[in-house]
């Protein structure tokens, strides 16, 4: 990743701060949360003990530091989760009650996938996720889903992008990408096994607004040696669209802002 420019105004700083945690990295240490955000290490370290200070920022015993609870509340109210969030959860509910899977409920945001709510029981395989991170559009259930019903300039973005590898089975290759999310517009859903995390398997599907848009992705996540990704498909998609009957009488989502024009503009 290349450094950023050094921000010039104690906002910029704070800000480049927490941007840091952006990717979706669940911790980083101060070093790391430094050259990301473009700082001298004394910088850092008193306006992330200031942030820690307020609640913005926690410290974790091995002396990481993760997203606080008090900027993960603030965040929480933004109009691209709240209703949405509120909609989804009774569904997420009866699917999780169905499967004892993890649930994850995720929309597009900057090239990323968002995750905006997610259910995980005692018996399910253990991620990485939490509710605000982000995770990449071409390893996940989600994010596959979400790509495959993108606008042509966030597709093409992508595929254009670096493809880093998480797991053994991570898609590089734009050619064998384009392939697969062509596949999940054909069938309506998506699947991955050892893409994302080693050991986990998942199935998506799309929740759709009043006018047929994709707004959001439900997926299951399961272990990828006793997955049968096939006998979760029905749970799932009654639950989809059951949530997207919902998004299309009470929510409307704000339209995705194109960091792919941006980029494409560059």
């Amino acid at each position: 990743m290349a450094e950023r420019a050094r921000p010039i105004s104690v906002a910029g700083k704070v800000m480049a701060i927490l941007d840091a945690f952006a990717l979706g990295d669940v911790r980083l240490n101060l070093s790391e949360i430094c050259r990301r955000a473009g700082l001298p290490l004394a910088t850092g370290h008193r306006l992330v003990g200031e942030l820690v200070g307020g609640g913005f920022l926690e410290r974790v015993p091995d002396g990481t530091y993760r997203i606080g609870t008090r900027l993960w509340r603030i965040g929480s109210q933004a109009s691209a989760v709240t209703g949405l969030r509120e909609l989804a959860l009774p569904h997420m509910e009866d699917l999780y009650e169905a499967t004892h899977d993890n649930v994850q409920l995720a929309v597009l945001r900057d090239l990323r996938v968002l995750v905006v709510e997610r259910l995980r029981g005692t018996r399910s395989v253990p991620v990485l996720t939490q509710v605000g991170a982000t995770l990449p559009l071409h390893t996940t259930g989600v994010g596959k889903v979400l790509l495959a019903y993108a606008e042509p300039a966030v597709r093409e973005a992508v595929l254009a992008g670096e493809l880093p590898r998480h797991a053994p089975r991570t898609i590089t290759d734009p050619a064998e990408l384009r392939r697969s999310i062509e596949q999940v517009r054909r069938s309506g859903y998506s699947m991955t096994r050892d893409e994302m995390t080693l050991g986990a398997a998942s199935v998506g599907a799309p929740v759709r607004d009043a006018d047929g848009r994709v707004v959001a992705a439900l997926s299951l996540v399961s272990r990828t040696r006793s997955a049968d990704l096939r006998r979760l498909l029905p749970p799932l998609t009654t639950a989809a669209r059951a949530l997207s009957r919902d998004v299309a009488a009470h929510w409307r989502a704000q339209p995705e802002c194109p960091s792919a024009e941006r980029k494409a503009g560059a």
